[in-house]
């Protein structure tokens, strides 16, 4: 089944003509647009249509944000979207809306082993519930719902959930935010690539001189600042970027480990997104999975959890089109 997938990001969106076979997708053409360039998604998909000379019936974007019905609001992108405006627009008889993170969450049943990390295995034989958090632009979060038979996934809004301080530093950083942003200060403004940077802005207030003249060019250089940071901590060993490191990772966990209990997740844990493949070794020797843990009296529960890294970046991608070709079958489940 030939299908056009797309995953749209706050920073780029990607879009592809996909071959399904069951859960099997290939790519076969793929295109990446900045997305801040675009007045909406219309227009990025109207110019891959166009410049691909695409012919399909069934279309599927995995969206940034709320999807509700057939309409959404991305949340780090000022794009309102409408699937029949779109169907319209492209000439495509069938186009699909989904959140982005309940997009990757139907791609982990497309991936292959070699597709994921393994942070620490889980209780041998347990079923369950599982969930799924994905730092990049933003923080996604998202469920599967373990029904007896099959994981069924879901979307959600968790990333903008209240943040939480578990220490006197966390409470600074806090009150620091909240300078920023007001009285809700969100778990995406710590997890996330973003967040990274808050980490690091909030460090060098506190002594300017320890930052770096590598790093300080690197994040002035117009460039990926966070791909400057992870480099500059895990490469070059600079002392600021590997405390922002380690104490991202440990947030990160922190949250994971909420995600888990809020969905009770005794089938396990996935960590996707653009940061998580970059950090994968470094994640294995941080406190990432104490601070998962570090849930007081249900910390026996968390501690049976299995943790997976999700390496592949195409999860979201290859979930769009595997749910592009399940609605093309009749399949509405």
């Amino acid at each position: 089944m030939r299908v056009l997938a797309g995953d749209i990001g706050g920073t780029n969106a990607r879009l592809a003509i996909c071959e399904v076979d069951g859960t099997t997708v290939r790519r076969d053409i793929q295109e990446v647009y900045d997305s801040s360039k675009y007045a909406s998604l219309e227009d990025i998909a109207r110019e891959f249509v166009a410049g691909n000379s695409v012919e399909v019936d069934y279309a599927c974007f995995g969206i940034p944000g709320p999807v509700r019905g057939r309409r959404a609001q991305t949340t780090n992108l000022p794009w309102q979207l409408d699937a029949d405006i779109l169907e319209r627009g492209l000439g495509i008889r069938n186009v699909y809306l989904i959140n982005d993170l309940e997009a990757t969450a139907r791609g982990l049943a497309t991936l292959a082993d070699a597709d994921f990390t393994e942070l620490r295995p889980g209780t041998s034989g347990t079923v369950g519930n599982q969930g799924l958090l994905a730092a990049g632009r933003g923080l996604g979060e998202a469920g599967l719902h373990w029904d007896g038979r099959k994981h069924r996934p879901f979307a959600c809004e968790g990333g903008h959930t209240s943040f939480a301080p578990t220490n006197e530093r966390e409470d600074a950083l806090l009150g620091w935010l909240r300078t920023k942003y007001g009285e809700h200060v969100s778990w995406e403004r710590v997890v996330s690539g973003p967040g990274m940077l808050h980490l690091y802005e909030f460090l060098r207030e506190d002594d300017p001189s320890r930052e770096s003249e590598a790093v300080r060019d690197a994040i002035a250089g117009g460039g990926d600042a966070v791909d400057a940071l992870i480099r500059a901590a895990t490469r070059d060993g600079d002392p600021l970027a590997t405390e922002v490191l380690d104490w991202f990772m440990a947030l990160y966990g922190a949250e994971a480990g909420n995600v888990a209990l809020k969905y009770l997740a005794t089938g396990g844990m996935f960590v996707a997104g653009r940061i998580a493949p970059k950090i994968a070794k470094a994640l294995k020797g941080s406190q990432f999975t104490e601070r998962f843990d570090a849930k007081g009296r249900l910390r026996p529960l968390l501690e049976t959890i299995g943790i997976r890294i999700v390496t592949n970046d195409s999860a979201a991608m290859q979930g769009a089109a595997h749910l592009a070709a399940r609605r093309a079958r009749g399949d509405n489940d």
